[in-house]
């Protein structure tokens, strides 16, 4: 699915995402990462969603985003709560969705002005 949106200058924008892909402005990514309005983070080790540990949460914490949105993969999955714990402590909750769904909400919260952050599982 190809996204639109005028109103991203200089942030990170979800253009476009498929089967196993997301892409971000005009690079495309084939592996889990977590993207913010001002930050990408392309190495965050996460092979799938059943790989999901309490440090890949962690090290979305630090970047102390206003909301995180996990994006499952293909379907709508919820992670254990005890693997978030880092977000619950700093008081984020984290709204989980399929990741296309996680695109699509990234995109339009991005657009509000909100430091969001979507770790997405493609």
């Amino acid at each position: 699915m190809k996204l639109h949106l005028t109103n991203a200058e200089g942030k990170n924008l979800i253009t476009c995402y498929g089967s196993g892909w997301v892409q971000i402005g005009e690079a495309r990514f084939e592996r889990s990462l977590v993207v913010l309005p001002q930050q990408l983070l392309t190495d965050w080790p996460v092979a799938g969603f059943d790989a999901l540990t309490a440090e890949n949460f962690a090290a979305i914490a630090v970047l102390k985003p206003e909301i995180v949105l996990l994006g499952t993969g293909a379907t709508h999955r919820f992670a254990h709560p005890r693997l978030w714990q880092a977000l619950a402590d700093i008081g984020l909750g984290l709204e989980c969705m399929d990741t296309g769904a996680a695109c699509r909400t990234y995109n339009i919260l991005m657009a509000e002005g909100r430091n969001v952050a979507a770790a997405l599982i493609p």
